[in-house]
C-alpha cells in the first residue's frame, strides 16, 4: 500500500470513529453545554408563571435527550428575591434563562412600562393584539437590543386590586389606604393619581406585610389570590378592574444561548413558545367569559367580589389620565399610538 492510500485510508478511519461521538453527543464536541441551566422565576409551581417555567424545563430536557438540563430557582432567589435586578443578573450571565414579567424589567427597558399603562389593554383580545402583533415585535427586539434573547410570550394576567378595609367601586374609595406595589415608579404615580398610598416591595415581603396590617392591599392578577391564599392575609375585598395586563416573556443569557448548537436552539425556542401557550391558557382558566369558575372561587372564600361597570372604569381611567399621559411620553408617544391603534382594531371574543 503506498503513502497516498495510507493517508486516505487514515483519514477515513477518523471520520468512522468521530463521527458518531460528534452526532450523538453535540454537547461533548463542543465542550460548552454546562451540567445544569438556571432558570429564574419570581413564583413557583402553585402559580401559572411557574408552572410555565416548569412546563418549559421539562420540554427541553425531553426534546434535547438530556443534553440540556433547566433547573428552576423561584422567587428570584439567584437575586436574593430582588425582581428589579433580574433582568440584569440575566444579562450578566448570573441566571442562564427566565421566565420574567416585563414589569419587573422596566426598570432597564422603559418601553416595557407600555403594558403598564392603567386601562390601555383592556381585555384578553386586546392584551392579545399588543404581543402577537407589530407592537410585541418591537418589544422583543428592544429586549434582544439589552443582551438578552428573547423567545416567546407568556401571561401572569391582569392585575385585580385587593384590600382589608372596605370595597372599592370609585376612586375616593382608594384613598387613604396603604397598598404594596411592584417595583416600577409608573405604579407609584398611578396610585398616587388615585389617592391611595403605594408602597413599593418585593412580593417575598408584601405577604407577611398583609398579615401585619403594615399595607393594607395589594394589585396582582387572581390566580394569585387564590394560590398565596390571600383571604388568610385580610384581604376581604377584590375589585375587578383589569386596569393593567402582565406580559410575561422567555429569555435566555446570550452567552448560553450562542453556546448551543443551532438545532438546540430551535429545539429551545420552540419548546419556550410552546410552554408559553399552555401557560397563558392557565393563567386564563376561570377568567373568560364563558368560564367564570376562579370568580366563584374566590368569592366561595367569603371574600366581597366587586365588578365594576363600564362607566364605573371609566371614573378610575379619568383619574389616572395624568399618570398615563406622564409615562406615555417616557415610553414614547409613537409606540403608545400604536398600542392604542392594535387594541382598538383588536377582534372582542
Amino acid at each position: 500500500m503506498d503513502r497516498r492510500t495510507l493517508l486516505k485510508a487514515g483519514v477515513a478511519g477518523a471520520a468512522f470513529t468521530a463521527a458518531p461521538y460528534f452526532f450523538t453527543r453535540p454537547s461533548m464536541a463542543q465542550g460548552k453545554y454546562k451540567d445544569e441551566y438556571k432558570l429564574s422565576t419570581v413564583v413557583g409551581l402553585p402559580f401559572p408563571w411557574g408552572q410555565g417555567g416548569d412546563i418549559w424545563a421539562k420540554l427541553v430536557r425531553e426534546r434535547t435527550e438530556g443534553r440540556i438540563n433547566i433547573k428552576m430557582y423561584p422567587g428570584v432567589s439567584l437575586v436574593n428575591g430582588d425582581q428589579t435586578r433580574e433582568f440584569t443578573a440575566i444579562r450578566q450571565g448570573v441566571i442562564d434563562l427566565a421566565v420574567g414579567s416585563t414589569i419587573n424589567w422596566s426598570p432597564q427597558i422603559k418601553q416595557l412600562n407600555l403594558f403598564s399603562l392603567p386601562f390601555l389593554a383592556q381585555d384578553h383580545a386586546g392584551l392579545d393584539a399588543l404581543v402577537q402583533g407589530e407592537v410585541g415585535k418591537e418589544i422583543m427586539q428592544l429586549v434582544e437590543k439589552n443582551g438578552v434573547v428573547p423567545l416567546a410570550w407568556g401571561e401572569n394576567g391582569f392585575r385585580e386590586v385587593t384590600n382589608s378595609k372596605r370595597e372599592i367601586r370609585t376612586p375616593a374609595d382608594m384613598k387613604g389606604l396603604k397598598f404594596r406595589v411592584v417595583g416600577s415608579p409608573i405604579f407609584n404615580d398611578t396610585f398616587t393619581a388615585l389617592g391611595a398610598n403605594p408602597t413599593q416591595m418585593s412580593w417575598a415581603d408584601a405577604q407577611p406585610a398583609l398579615a401585619s396590617g403594615a399595607v393594607e392591599g395589594q394589585e396582582n392578577p387572581l390566580h394569585i389570590f387564590t394560590a398565596a391564599k390571600l383571604h388568610t392575609l385580610a384581604q376581604k375585598y377584590v375589585t375587578r378592574w383589569g386596569y393593567v395586563a402582565d406580559p410575561l416573556i422567555f429569555v435566555a443569557n446570550k452567552d448560553v444561548w450562542n453556546s448551543w448548537t443551532p438545532k438546540d436552539r430551535d429545539i429551545v425556542r420552540q419548546a419556550a413558545i410552546d410552554a408559553g401557550k399552555q401557560e397563558i391558557a392557565i393563567a386564563r382558566k376561570g377568567l373568560t367569559p364563558d368560564d367564570q369558575s376562579l370568580v366563584k372561587e374566590v368569592a366561595a372564600l367569603g371574600v366581597t367580589v366587586t365588578e365594576l361597570t363600564e362607566a364605573e372604569k371609566n371614573a378610575f381611567k379619568q383619574a389616572v389620565k395624568p399618570a398615563y399621559d406622564k409615562w406615555a411620553q417616557q415610553i414614547g408617544i409613537d409606540l403608545v399610538k400604536k398600542a392604542e391603534a392594535a387594541v382598538a382594531a383588536r377582534k372582542k371574543a
